[in-house]
């Protein structure tokens, strides 16, 4: 445990430390999640642009996969730690505010021996 954290326990009652601790284990979640939407929104818009080849965009669609069972099972953990309605309340919330700027554009093998790596 982090020195801040024990002066800062040692200056306020348990009960709302507890809950300072838990608002701040949320946030950490929210933030997760919110960068994982991030990175879902960007690969998906990638995946469908043109200037992709097949090769890159097969990398692209694994990548998606695995980017979306992770964002779903951190659902269900902040749902598991924080309640169903907290989670449900945090999805939309994120998938509401999450913007990925329109001009971002995937990065591109020059050679055939690279590999894209997200």
């Amino acid at each position: 445990m982090s020195t801040a954290l024990l002066d800062t326990a040692a200056l306020i009652p348990a009960a709302l430390h507890a809950r300072l601790k838990r608002e701040f284990n949320f946030a950490a979640f929210l933030q997760e999640l919110a960068g994982l939407r991030f990175s879902i929104v960007l690969l998906a818009r990638w995946q469908g642009s043109d200037s992709v080849d097949g090769e890159n965009r097969a990398e692209l669609r694994e990548e998606l996969v695995h980017l979306r069972t992770l964002y779903f099972e951190t659902i269900d953990e902040m749902a598991m730690i924080f309640g169903v309605q907290r989670a449900m309340d945090a999805q939309r919330e994120v998938e509401r505010t999450v913007e990925v700027p329109g001009d971002m554009m995937p990065p591109l093998k020059t050679r055939n021996d690279e590999q894209l790596y997200f």
